[in-house]
């Protein structure tokens, strides 16, 4: 993972109306390995890892790294959020580009958080690298996350085959930018 080049990290937390993005603390490690471990989380990412693999592997503080948010609601995670910068993606029509990723439990599902959340990140990127495009990859079979990548404006880049199923990578311009 390279950082997103920014001069300091993290930011304040981000709220939303009913969201906070924030850095990872001690509180969440029971909660990323809930939803590592996620067989619904991860249907479309290849499947779980072992409970008790995360149990060992996992740092007190998980996934404190610049880029990274834990999206909480009343206080409590419901997933993560990634903003990363990969110098060498898996396609080259992104490499260097920043990647957005998300997961949440199964039980926030539906209710609109992914879309906040992420359209809460994008906008404090846009803010701090102004101009910046964007890419996310799915899986086309992921509904959900088909449709808010449209929601969120990315645009098809291209389909591809990978990890035994058809992907999508789609771009965001700052033109498409949420609102």
């Amino acid at each position: 993972m390279d950082d997103l080049g920014l001069a300091t990290w993290p930011p304040g937390p981000i709220g939303t109306g009913r969201l906070v993005l924030r850095e990872s603390e001690a509180r969440d490690r029971a909660t990323f390995i809930e939803l590592l471990a996620s067989p619904e989380a991860h249907t479309y990412l290849g499947g779980p890892r072992p409970r008790d693999e995360l149990e060992r592997k996992t740092p007190e503080v998980p996934e404190r790294w610049p880029g990274s948010f834990v999206v909480d609601l009343d206080g409590a995670m419901i997933g993560q959020l990634l903003l990363r910068r990969t110098p060498e993606h898996h396609r080259p029509a992104a490499a260097g580009m920043v990647d957005l990723g998300y997961l949440f439990l199964p039980r926030a599902w539906g209710f609109g958080y992914a879309a906040e959340a992420c359209a809460a990140a994008l906008d404090w990127l846009d803010g701090v690298l102004p101009g910046e495009p964007v890419v996310l990859t799915t899986q086309t079979a992921n509904a959900r996350s088909m449709r808010l990548a449209a929601k969120l404006g990315f645009t098809e880049v291209e389909r591809f085959e990978a990890w035994d199923a058809e992907q999508l990578l789609g771009m965001r311009s700052t033109a498409a930018s949420p609102g």
